[in-house]
């Protein structure tokens, strides 16, 4: 949180004076979110992930493939309902939107295809399916979906997906993967196929999002962006005003997974006494995160972001704006905490060989440009997201098909945990401010598919290392 602060605070102080009451706002509302954030993953750490393990534990133990999927489908759906990223973004969907698309509507659409892609995933994972075969596949279905659908649902969805993989899903996720790895004869080998759990379920929220625009009723996109800053000069009265519908909001966001720990100790599986405990101290600190996180983030921190892209639009101060969104990409893929878990991986699973220094580097370059791509998008009227999604993705599938096999997985992981609850609101608030102050932009079809362009960078850049790791491996005879 440091480097947004400070990038914040020196436009405050040079270019983007901001008003008094809303600066101090920002200030409280970075504080509240590195507060909640950081009870929000002391929880995850004390209960949420080792509940993971736990239930992928005794449902390997069943050795029943069905009820390996059926358990799958629905902690998928449960998890993905209290993603933090994914809730911001939601509501932010439903705000441009003027409620024609409804938060709880999205995220529930968006929570159903993870869930599905998640069962199929460990369906994959215990058969020794091929990642790059699926990944064709499942990329061929959402190009055929997109072509069925509005614009404005084609980068809701993919921003959506990036949306969904964030400080909750991953490690969860990755947590029962683990378990189900166990569940094949060749434990190293399905261990190596757990890589793509991320990538595989990301596709699940694409495809769902793009059935609901294509088969649901049309939806009207014509409202005009209106950004909600506060009336009212006060400082702690906004965060006041705006406790009760986010607590409700973590609240039942949070339900359905404690709902899962009480049913498994009731019914399938009574924890010993010390550990249920544990899980219930652990779901308190995630709850009370949740809610801290998101009451900094609509407090405050949002409406700064919008404010900065707004008035540097409007000052005409373009290429601040294209070198500020380099850095912010920067800045917040070394904040995102489930980068650094995926580096540690990719060191271990190269014994070395690729150093996680460089991954993380390589990572954040490419973030940093996704997002001075996507913010340039809304100076360049012709411009349109599809226009680097589509051959992006034509080319990331096809390089799957020349790098290494675990290095697919790798890559299209990497894509999903890229994206979290840095990306999803400050710099979300600032291309969407940006795109508002800009005459002849578009607040849906130019302010969202950052998130997008911000999942797809680090799959080809480390798709690349893949072929360079290749050509080395085979230089040396590693």
């Amino acid at each position: 949180m440091v480097p947004v602060t400070f990038i914040v605070i020196m436009l405050h102080l040079s270019v983007v004076p901001l008003e008094t009451a809303m600066f101090v706002r920002f200030l409280f509302g970075a504080a509240f979110v590195v507060v909640g954030l950081t009870l929000f993953l002391v929880g995850v750490d004390k209960a949420i992930t080792p509940l993971g393990n736990n239930i992928g534990e005794v449902i390997t133990k069943s050795n029943n493939l069905t009820i390996v999927l059926v358990t799958g489908l629905i902690l998928g759906l449960f998890i993905t309902l209290a993603e933090p990223g994914l809730i911001v973004f939601a509501n932010q969907v439903e705000m441009v939107s003027s409620g024609n698309v409804m938060a709880w509507t999205l995220l529930i659409v968006v929570s159903l295809g993870l869930a599905v892609l998640l069962a199929f995933g460990f369906y994959r994972i215990v058969y020794h399916i091929d990642l790059h075969i699926v990944l064709t596949i499942l990329y061929i279905i959402v190009f055929f979906l997109a072509l069925r659908v509005q614009p404005e649902m084609l980068v809701i969805a993919f921003d959506a997906s990036g949306s969904t993989t964030g400080v909750l899903a991953v490690p969860f996720i990755l947590a029962l993967a683990y378990g189900i790895s166990h569940l094949k004869r060749d434990v190293k080998e399905g261990e190596d196929d757990s890589f793509g759990i991320i990538a595989i379920v990301s596709v699940g929220a694409i495809i769902s999002v793009l059935m609901f625009g294509a088969f649901g009723p049309p939806i009207d996109f014509t409202s005009d962006f209106e950004r909600i800053v506060p009336e009212t000069t006060g400082i702690f009265s906004v965060y006041m005003e705006r406790s009760p519908r986010i607590f409700m909001e973590t609240f039942l966001s949070l339900l359905p997974i404690l709902a899962t720990m009480v049913f498994f100790q009731l019914v399938i599986f009574r924890f010993p006494l010390k550990l249920f405990s544990r899980f219930v101290r652990g779901f308190i600190y995630a709850m009370l995160g949740l809610f801290i996180f998101l009451l900094g983030v609509n407090g405050g921190f949002m409406d700064v972001g919008a404010e900065v892209g707004r008035v540097l639009t409007e000052s005409d101060k373009i290429h601040y704006i294209i070198i500020i969104a380099f850095f912010l990409g920067i800045t917040t893929i070394l904040a995102e905490p489930a980068v650094h878990v995926l580096t540690q991986q990719i060191e271990q699973v190269t014994t070395g060989y690729i150093s996680g220094l460089i991954v993380l580097i390589v990572l954040a370059l490419g973030v940093g440009l996704a997002v001075a791509l996507a913010t340039l998008r809304i100076f360049v009227e012709p411009l349109q997201v599809w226009h680097y999604l589509l051959p992006g993705y034509i080319i990331a599938i096809g390089l799957t098909y020349l790098i290494p096999r675990l290095f697919t997985g790798i890559a299209f992981d990497a894509g999903g945990v890229a994206t979290g609850p840095m990306t999803a609101t400050f710099i979300l608030a600032f291309v969407q401010g940006a795109s508002h102050a800009q005459e002849g932009a578009d607040v849906i079809l130019d302010g969202f598919g950052m998130i997008a362009m911000v999942a797809l960078i680090p799959i080809l850049t480390l798709e690349i290392l893949g072929l360079v790791y290749k050509y080395k491996s085979r230089k040396t005879g590693v």
